[in-house]
């Protein structure tokens, strides 16, 4: 099948939001993404459903032939929908009518992106379909966490209508996904599709660890997601309450319940809303970067910016499954455990040999072109 001029690739990147800034999950791989296919010459046309809160961002006209937003439909009509509210709500006329004008490959970055994936006027386009979490999945953990009942209903209906939803999948040529566990999960529930493990892309190149020690213990996320603020929660009242540790919280949008609580401990300091430069300062001044989640879904891209940025890394199991970090990580499950190795810890020096081993590590499987030359010879 043509491809437009045979001494060029092109390919649509559909994006689930405006990737730039690149300062949550999911956004940092598709805006690394872009910019690495760039340098390997791919001429990229992104589309990205734009709604209030993320501004347009002429820095993607560096790396992209052309930049389409298009205007996300919100409201209780598109939340009816028998598609999931994510989808429904991203479809755009305007933009099936420009898919339509050549005969490029196609990137479905998430389920959400996915409205066209089997329109039958693309089927016989080359569809790839970037996963970035198991979606029902995640939303259903999400209906676990939250407290409100508004909220909680929602979670739970979407989490029904993704996993109903997820079979649209099979239309994709190929599906790349984030983890080794999600890899496997795609491949017993789409045995004809060919499914590859592709890690995210990332904003580092090398490992930029300060050398000595530092003097508090950081979580960093988005903490108005409730699978952050809960998370956020636990290390307070049960790791760091009564502990002479101090505890640094930084992250976007913290609710007002995460600030009440954090008033009533003298050893947690909160920072809301971070930019760039100051959450890496963060990472890299911590001596230790402790890291839980209670769902393990996807790769977590703070993970891997703590792994080249920061000192110690502290996770749970739940954190690392389906990567190939755990060797460079302290794992540490229960309140009591992660309690036992800050200790530890904090009373230690990263040595030359363990920042040796990090760089092999993610060199090997988190190098940034060498995965972008993989996607390259899947796609072309």
């Amino acid at each position: 099948m043509s491809t437009g001029n045979m001494s060029e690739k092109h390919l649509h990147i559909i994006s689930f939001d405006i990737p730039y800034p690149p300062n949550y999950g999911g956004v940092i791989d598709v805006f690394y993404k872009i910019r690495t296919l760039h340098e390997l010459g791919v001429k990229i046309h992104l589309h990205c459903t734009e709604y209030p809160g993320r501004d347009r961002a002429p820095e993607l006209e560096k790396y992209c032939s052309e930049v389409n937003y298009y205007h996300r439909r919100t409201g209780l009509l598109y939340a009816l929908s028998p598609k999931p509210y994510i989808v429904e709500s991203r479809k755009s006329e305007e933009m099936i009518n420009r898919l339509l004008r050549d005969n490029h490959p196609v990137l479905f970055e998430g389920l959400h992106s996915c409205y066209y994936i089997d329109d039958p006027r693309l089927k016989d386009r080359i569809k790839i379909y970037r996963e970035s979490n198991i979606e029902h999945r995640y939303y259903f953990n999400l209906f676990k966490v939250d407290k409100k009942f508004k909220s909680k209903f929602y979670f739970l209906l979407a989490s029904l209508k993704l996993r109903l939803y997820q079979k649209v999948l099979k239309h994709a040529d190929i599906m790349m996904a984030v983890s080794k566990k999600d890899t496997e999960y795609l491949k017993r529930h789409f045995r004809k599709n060919k499914v590859v493990h592709l890690p995210s892309f990332h904003a580092n190149n090398s490992l930029s660890i300060l050398p000595g020690r530092g003097d508090y213990a950081l979580y960093h996320g988005n903490i108005e997601v409730p699978e952050n603020e809960y998370a956020a929660k636990f290390l307070v009242t049960e790791v760091f309450n009564g502990s002479n540790m101090k505890l640094v919280i930084a992250g976007m949008n913290p609710p007002e319940s995460t600030r009440n609580l954090v008033r009533q401990y003298p050893n947690v300091e909160l920072i809301p809303n971070p930019n760039d430069n100051r959450m890496f300062e963060l990472i890299r001044e911590a001596q230790v970067n402790i890291l839980v989640t209670f769902q393990a879904t996807g790769l977590k891209l703070k993970l891997l910016n703590t792994l080249y940025n920061g000192r110690f890394c502290l996770v749970n199991e739940e954190m690392i499954k389906g990567t190939a970090v755990k060797e460079l990580c302290e794992i540490g499950n229960s309140a009591a455990e992660l309690r036992e190795k800050l200790v530890l810890l904090f009373s230690r020096e990263l040595t030359e040999e363990e920042k040796k081993q990090r760089i092999e590590v993610l060199r090997d499987n988190y190098d940034n072109i060498s995965n972008g030359k993989r996607l390259i010879k899947l796609i072309f």
